[in-house]
């Protein structure tokens, strides 16, 4: 039963039973959520979308490792160094209806 839905401008893959990492949502741990915009259903395909909807449990907030990004421009003595952390919300997809 594979499956994709949008969320946030972006596009998820999953199955029944897999945790997935989304973009931050502000619900609390342990709610169960409905996402409606489902792109794919086994081969059924939207045009945009589907009349099915994702029931997920938010499992764990958190943030990714850090990504580190470094700039400079050679014989000029100009260097910059930032790092950026992303933060996530994993769910777990339960079922679709």
């Amino acid at each position: 039963m594979d499956i994709i839905f949008e969320h946030s401008g972006k596009q998820y893959y999953g199955k029944v039973g897999d945790s997935i990492f989304l973009d931050k949502i502000n619900e609390e741990v342990g709610k169960e959520i409905f996402f409606d915009k489902v792109l794919v259903y086994q081969k059924e395909i939207g045009k945009p979308y589907l009349d099915k909807k994702v029931k997920v449990l938010v499992e764990k907030h958190g943030k990714h490792k850090k990504i580190i990004v470094y700039k400079h421009k050679e014989k000029k003595n100009y260097q910059r160094k930032k790092g950026h952390r992303s933060t996530y919300t994993r769910v777990k997809i339960l079922e679709i209806i």
